[in-house]
């Protein structure tokens, strides 16, 4: 299973090395949603307001719903289900692997967002590096998650709009653990309780992905 999951990781992240839709597309598309978010919030209120935890989470749930279709896309082809079905992978390798690249792309971006966040909504930098523990975890559980509501909507063969439907309500729980730790960390406050439940989460969906993955694939 790791040797699975570690193959479909480096084919995943290869692909998108050699494409650069991450580098020129997603990652670009992120930064002006986070420069608009900026505007939004307006020069008065940047960095005097509580709204860049949040601000900065809504457009990684953005940036994931693209990246999460596009991973899909590549493993619903008709090649690569063939491969996989002609080598015989393990399922749960498979899921392993598809968000462990899923994961590692989002914390590339999540990094760049950060830095966009400090100066763009003027967050506090020490308590924005002091939230990266909790964003890692935080990102990592909605990767893991958004593998299996891609596999859920079909690998990317059907409509567009059915995966934003059907992950939005699991993510939400996510997005205000990640946003209240984030917060937590730029005033101070406690956000081992906050992180705890991202903790557990990807713990869950990491565990449902093992079990489930092959099924959600094969209907």
């Amino acid at each position: 299973m790791i040797r699975t999951a570690w193959l479909v990781a480096v084919k995943d992240l290869r692909i998108e090395q050699r494409s650069r839709v991450l580098l020129w597309q997603v990652l670009p598309f992120g930064v002006m949603a986070l420069v608009l978010s900026g505007l939004a919030l307006g020069p008065t209120h940047a960095g005097h307001s509580s709204a860049g935890p949040g601000l900065f989470y809504l457009v990684m749930l953005l940036v994931a719903l693209l990246m999460i279709n596009r991973s899909q896309v590549i493993e619903g082809s008709p090649g690569t289900r063939a491969s996989v079905a002609t080598l015989g992978l393990d399922p749960a390798g498979v899921f392993l692997g598809k968000a462990l690249a899923l994961a590692v792309e989002l914390w590339l971006t999540g990094l760049v967002l950060l830095g966009g966040a400090v100066l763009v909504l003027h967050t506090a930098l020490a308590g924005t590096l002091s939230a990266l523990p909790s964003v890692v975890v935080t990102l990592g559980a909605l990767a893991a998650a958004g593998t299996l509501y891609g596999a859920l909507t079909g690998g990317g063969q059907g409509p567009v709009t059915l995966l934003p439907v059907l992950s939005l309500p699991a993510f939400a729980p996510l997005l205000i653990a990640g946003e209240r730790s984030f917060s937590a960390a730029l005033h101070g406050g406690a956000l081992w309780r906050w992180w705890l439940i991202s903790l557990v989460a990807l713990v869950a969906y990491l565990g449902i992905g093992i079990l489930l993955y092959g099924v959600l694939e094969e209907s």
